[in-house]
């Protein structure tokens, strides 16, 4: 049998959150997915083995969701088959200098923005650094990040939020 291995890096303040308390966030993941993880604590270095591929893929967006701020509970959720990950890189949308403005703009005024995004997609939403993350249905993440788009270009909340309810409305009628 074939042996696969991914090599990554998670920033060292995530280490913690990826081997959870005593080490069961890390089991829990080699258990679901039948990999292993080496996790090198000291300089954020992640190698995922296994020999499976797909799990192997599936373990390292996982692995990739907690580093960039999920809970591991929500990074989780891509255990399901029709759950993906989808990360956003801020600097393709603005100047290094905007960052934190358009970061306080998809997050809102006490978190209410990114709370009626992640509602009105039904997705998970993660900002931590220059990146956004999104965890959901295939579906929702298309729709969730044409509307990040939007707003990181500068539409007005309220034009995105208009055209996310029609998007639903649109898809309840083919359900």
């Amino acid at each position: 049998m074939a042996e696969f291995a991914y090599e990554l890096k998670i920033p060292k303040e995530r280490i913690a959150v990826l081997i959870g308390k005593q080490g069961e966030t890390k089991n829990r993941i080699e258990s679901a997915l039948g990999i292993h993880l080496h996790i090198d604590s000291q300089e954020g270095d992640i190698s995922i083995q296994g020999s499976d591929a797909l799990q192997l893929y599936i373990s390292r967006d996982i692995v990739r969701a907690i580093g960039r701020g999920f809970n591991p509970e929500i990074a989780l959720l891509l255990l399901k088959p029709d759950y993906v990950f989808e990360l956003l890189d801020i600097t393709r949308y603005v100047k290094e200098k905007h960052i934190l403005r358009i970061k306080g703009r998809i997050i809102g005024k006490d978190g209410k923005a990114r709370l009626v995004l992640e509602e009105l997609t039904m997705s998970n939403i993660c900002i931590y650094g220059k990146s956004i993350g999104i965890i959901g249905e295939t579906e929702n993440i298309s729709l969730c990040k044409r509307a990040l788009e939007s707003l990181l270009q500068g539409a007005p909340h309220a034009v995105v939020y208009k055209w996310l309810e029609k998007r639903r409305k649109e898809m309840r009628v083919r359900l």
